[in-house]
């Protein structure tokens, strides 16, 4: 028999408090060792319909609901005495007669009971509203066997159909995610293809949509890495398109993107354990651009590989920086990194002796920064044939000799002082590895990839050689804050045949995730051609709308913004669900004013700092990437400040304005995308024009 646990279990278990969870953690331990030990003490739940539904008493008032059935015995859920007993006296777990999936099914009697016999307030389950007389009922157009076939209820089928606009959110939050999905992407104009019915005498338990939400634990280890962490259901419940992603076997370099919420990251930490325990001698890297969004991953790490001592010798979590630095020092030393400021110091000196050239010292760095050294030219006949791929002023033959006698000669110069670049440091870590150095990674996975820059591109590639399923990407580029655009395919990591998009939003409410959509277009390339569409893509939740406040000056934009905080924490939410986001640092300030006013305690973030319990989080748009909260403030939306003037007036030539502008968009897209259910936009007139976009429909 097989001991199995569901993800609505998880979910109950993490709204007990700590020393509840202890309690019921060790009734579980006990069940799973021995489920007919004399110490349990089980109760038959006659009013259930369900009659494998039994109770488990943890202490005088905890119970957990077990089903206990031929196949195995499954944690259910777990309440104080009274609501887990309503709990499972509204639910049955039965087969799909077209689908063949397990399904956790709510009765629908039941809830028409529990909403006669109780005032709407009282209520768990909100209520299936009738459609108003001018309503359009969406699926009435679908026979009964075509919405069965995506998973509904044969006892929901009914309501299914008189779904309207207004009521859809309402209805699916009583059906499973299979039929949930199915239904917000009909609504959407979607054609779904439904799942292939399985043979009658397959096990219901191990279709792919059943594997979502119940997971058979084989050991007391995997019990424990489920109960350990019960708010993070996706440690041990995968969606069937991830869980694919995650097990396949690829021929080549893999990219997976996604709109923010989607699940990439997910995704890539479950591929790397995949790839660790599928290879048991291999190492495996998890790398991203950053240092706190390695720490991020790290953290999560440990919730797959929360004790397997063995299993986690062989991962490396670190930012690339912090890697190349390693790599680098351990093969040649430690390395003398040139600032940026002295970059430009060297560009500007060279530039002087050169007068025939009339280049500002912004596009000189531009220049050097994404095309000389990203791509480690040389030499003059390197430059002059290279493809300024995102540099959009144009340049003769003449200006590039000229730039060209400046690059080189502030070469010189970092040489002479010994200094390196970043670019110089992933380059020549590159060369090595292409000469026959022993490669200290077999597979490398690689977090928010679309902010790779040329250098780094080009090491990775070479880290794993040509390895089939050495190298796994998760990225979106509407979230390209960083980098200018390169061909990923002239540096040897040709992604096409292996590109994957996930469409089902997890984090972020429907209401924000389309706003925010408005921000991009509908679908983004890159420069191989590779596109990215953001069409199709549903959330699995219904939430306010987003709140737009244009204020006359910024003390009144304060106050906004502390109502608004004042009223998520009156509404239950915690300080540290809580973040506020500007464009740079230069209004910080107007975000810590308006947090004090509010009467709360503020927390600064950056590659240091991090959230803390008790204090609301204040972050500049570029620090955000990575990061979640229920509540989010995106302050300070002024005229100027996104985008941002210094960076338009900076541009050399108008072709060079649309890249500001893009990335500027991207940048208020990542800041709007860290909410999960409340958004509030504010700004000082004149606003900003972004603003429109997200107000318009």
């Amino acid at each position: 028999m097989e001991f199995r646990i569901a993800d609505t279990f998880t979910d109950s278990l993490g709204r007990l408090t700590a020393q509840e969870q202890k309690a019921v953690k060790t009734t579980a331990f006990d069940l799973q060792m021995n489920s007919a030990a004399p110490g349990l003490s089980f109760h038959k739940l006659d009013r259930a319909k369900d009659p494998n539904f039994w109770s488990l008493r943890v202490n005088a008032d905890l119970r957990i609901i077990v089903h206990r059935a031929q196949s195995g015995t499954l944690l259910c859920y777990v309440d104080h005495h009274d609501a887990a007993y309503t709990w499972a006296e509204r639910r049955k777990i039965e087969r799909h007669p077209t689908t063949g999936a397990m399904q956790l099914v709510e009765i629908r009697e039941r809830v028409e009971e529990i909403r006669a016999a109780r005032p709407a307030e009282a209520c768990v389950q909100p209520e299936v509203a009738p459609p108003s007389a001018k309503a359009v009922a969406l699926f009435d157009n679908l026979r009964k066997y075509e919405l069965m076939a995506f998973g509904v209820p044969e006892e929901w089928v009914d309501d299914v159909r008189r779904a309207t606009e207004d009521t859809l959110f309402d209805i699916i939050k009583h059906l499973p995610q299979e039929a949930q999905e199915a239904l917000l992407k009909l609504a959407v104009g979607e054609s779904p293809e439904p799942p292939q019915p399985v043979p009658a005498e397959a096990d219901p338990f191990a279709h792919p949509d059943a594997q979502r939400r119940f997971r058979v634990l084989t050991n007391a280890e995997e019990l424990r890495q489920a109960l350990d962490y019960p708010w993070d259901k996706w440690a041990v419940f995968l969606h069937p398109a991830q869980a694919a992603l995650v097990e396949r076997v690829f021929t080549g370099p893999t990219r997976v993107s996604g709109s923010a919420g989607t699940g990439k990251t997910i995704v890539a930490l479950h591929r790397a354990v995949h790839l660790a325990r599928a290879h048991p001698e291999s190492r495996v890297l998890l790398t991203t651009f950053s240092k706190p969004l390695a720490n991020a991953l790290r953290a999560k790490l440990a919730n797959l590989v929360p004790s397997d001592d063995t299993l986690r010798a062989r991962f490396a979590v670190k930012a690339l920086t912090a890697l190349g630095y390693e790599l680098y020092s351990e093969w040649f030393g430690q390395p003398q990194i040139a600032s940026a400021s002295v970059v430009r110091s060297l560009l500007t000196k060279a530039a002087a002796d050169v007068p025939e050239q009339k280049f500002s010292a912004h596009f000189l760095f531009g220049e050097w920064s994404d095309v000389v050294d990203a791509w480690q030219l040389k030499s003059w006949e390197a430059y002059r044939d290279v493809s300024r791929l995102g540099r959009k002023t144009r340049i003769g033959g003449t200006q590039r000799e000229a730039l060209w006698t400046i690059f080189e000669r502030a070469r010189v110069a970092m040489a002479e002082r010994k200094l390196v670049t970043w670019a110089d440091i992933f380059g020549r870590l590159t060369e090595h590895l292409a000469n026959g150095k022993a490669r200290p990674f077999d597979h490398a996975v690689v977090d928010e990839a679309q902010d790779l820059g040329v250098a780094e591109a080009r090491f990775l590639a070479a880290l794993t050689g040509q390895r089939p399923d050495g190298l796994f990407f998760a990225g979106d580029l509407g979230q390209r804050i960083f980098q200018q655009p390169f061909s990923w395919k002239a540096l040897g990591l040709d992604v096409r045949g292996r590109s994957f998009t996930l469409r089902i939003n997890y984090r972020t409410s429907h209401q924000i995730r389309s706003q925010a959509d408005r921000l991009l277009p509908g679908t983004i390339s890159d420069v191989d051609g590779n596109t990215e569409g953001r069409r199709g893509t549903v959330s699995m939740f219904d939430g306010p709308p987003p709140d737009v406040v244009i204020s006359g000056d910024r003390e009144d934009e304060a106050r906004v913004v502390s109502a608004w905080i004042s009223k998520r924490l009156a509404d239950g939410c915690k300080p540290h669900e809580i973040g506020v986001v500007v464009r740079s640092e230069d209004e910080i300030k107007r975000a810590r004013a308006a947090v004090k006013l509010a009467g709360s305690s503020s927390v600064e973030l950056n590659d240091k700092v991090e959230v803390q319990d008790g204090s609301i989080a204040i972050t500049t748009m570029h620090f955000a990437k990575g990061l979640e909260f229920r509540s989010v403030v995106v302050m300070a939306c002024d005229d100027e400040v996104i985008p941002l003037q210094e960076r338009i007036e900076s541009v050399a030539d108008d072709a060079d304005l649309e890249e500001v502008y893009n990335t500027e968009r991207h940048l208020l897209y990542v800041a709007c995308t860290r909410a999960r259910d409340h958004l509030l936009l504010t700004g000082v007139e004149p606003a900003s024009e972004f603003l429109d976009d997200l107000r318009r429909g």
